[in-house]
């Protein structure tokens, strides 16, 4: 009668002899699992608790388990673009390389081979973390409903190399590279000018924007609620999971009361039983669709008006970048673009703070530098004033 743990085969096993019975499990690369595995059965068999017979069980693929857990954990939890983000993830990158295995199968060797082919491949390393993190909670989620004795994901931002690249610049525009942008969509492309300048005047993301209805406006307060987003079609919650308010500035909000006025003009036109809910959408009163916003319009739009090419995202960092520069406060901005936490703001925004820090400093001079330093330069001139200024300094 023994219980015994070995390496065998790259991985981590524990070899059970108990009455003329002999059987061997695949732990893993963790030898403290296999141990404490090991333990609980030799606990047992002191007990007198111990069958063979009690420890078959059908072996569970990473891809079947991982496939349930979206269903039951993250289709409860989160909104159905994670989810579809998660899904891409798995058939990609993820299921091509462990769906087949048993947890117990998969090292941390193995995550690592596939961490470099995930970067030949051209992954980004965001990409790649995101891959990672996604493989550790499936583990870390079957460690808990024992399918898996160890978590070879653990930890995921140990298996990253070291970043090669510091962290992308915001491509903000200038206020007057915006002013040439918008009076471009204004003359070109007018349909679209609304839209395009209230991502610029509210600094709302572009989901956020598409999700907008005309009962989110509140013309008497200057101010827009910010209820749901929209991305492919599907509605959510904004990203921060709770609403906000923007607020307007007088151009859009004439813009947007002249943008009412056309709509209900058109819908008197062609018919339609009532106003479509969307702010901005198009004939066949559907939202706009983002595709098209970016590829053709903003692109040919920066083309038209010759300036450098940026995301339509950039136009958020164009709004937080134009208020801080005019010297609103960093909480005033994060409360607009509707980040989780002031630090978010700061880590994103903060060095754009104009002159910030040497205004600090000089705030600490008394006012009177400017005469000490003439003092210091002649310690003759022994006024009585001088004197006063002296008896500061051996203060």
């Amino acid at each position: 009668m023994a219980v015994k743990v070995r390496h065998h085969k790259g991985a981590w096993w524990v070899f059970i002899d108990h009455h003329g019975k002999r059987k061997a499990k695949c732990i893993g690369d963790n030898k403290r699992a296999a141990q404490q595995v090991a333990e609980k059965i030799q606990a047992k068999i002191a007990l007198g608790q111990f069958e063979l017979t009690e420890e078959k069980e059908t072996p569970v693929l990473f891809a079947d388990y991982a496939k349930e857990w979206l269903k039951t954990t993250v289709g409860v939890r989160c909104k159905p673009s994670t989810v579809r983000e998660y899904e891409v993830i798995l058939t990609r990158h993820i299921n091509p390389a462990f769906g087949a295995k048993e947890f117990a199968a998969i090292t941390r060797e193995d995550i690592k081979r596939s961490l470099v082919s995930w970067v030949e491949a051209g992954l980004s390393r965001a990409r790649v973390h995101m891959i990672l993190r996604l493989l550790s909670a499936i583990c870390t989620s079957a460690m808990e409903d024992e399918k898996a004795t160890a978590n070879p994901a653990a930890k995921p931002g140990r298996l990253l190399p070291p970043q090669a690249s510091p962290k992308e610049k915001i491509r903000a525009l200038t206020r007057e590279e915006l002013a040439r942008l918008l009076e471009t969509l204004r003359q070109r492309w007018p349909e679209y000018f609304p839209s395009f300048l209230t991502l610029a005047r509210t600094g709302m993301r572009l989901g956020e924007a598409l999700g907008l209805q005309w009962g989110d406006i509140d013309w008497h307060g200057g101010f827009m609620e910010i209820r749901r987003g929209l991305r492919k079609g599907t509605l959510s919650s904004p990203k921060s999971k709770k609403s906000r308010r923007v607020d307007m500035s007088r151009q859009l909000q004439e813009t947007l009361r002249v943008l009412l006025a056309t709509r209900e003009e058109q819908a008197w036109r062609n018919g339609w039983s009532a106003l479509p809910e969307w702010v901005f959408c198009g004939e066949d009163r559907h939202p706009l669709c983002d595709v098209t916003l970016r590829r053709d319009v903003l692109r040919p739009a920066l083309h038209q008006a010759e300036l450098r090419q940026i995301r339509i995202h950039d136009l958020r960092h164009t709004f937080a970048s134009l208020l801080i520069q005019q010297g609103e406060s960093l909480v005033y901005v994060k409360e607009q673009l509707g980040h989780h936490s002031i630090k978010i703001t700061v880590d994103t925004y903060g060095h754009l703070v104009p002159g910030g820090n040497r205004q600090a400093v000089d705030k600490l001079d008394d006012p009177q530098t400017h005469v000490l330093e003439a003092t210091i330069r002649n310690p003759r001139a022994t006024t009585p004033e001088n004197l006063v200024l002296f008896d500061q300094l051996d203060a």
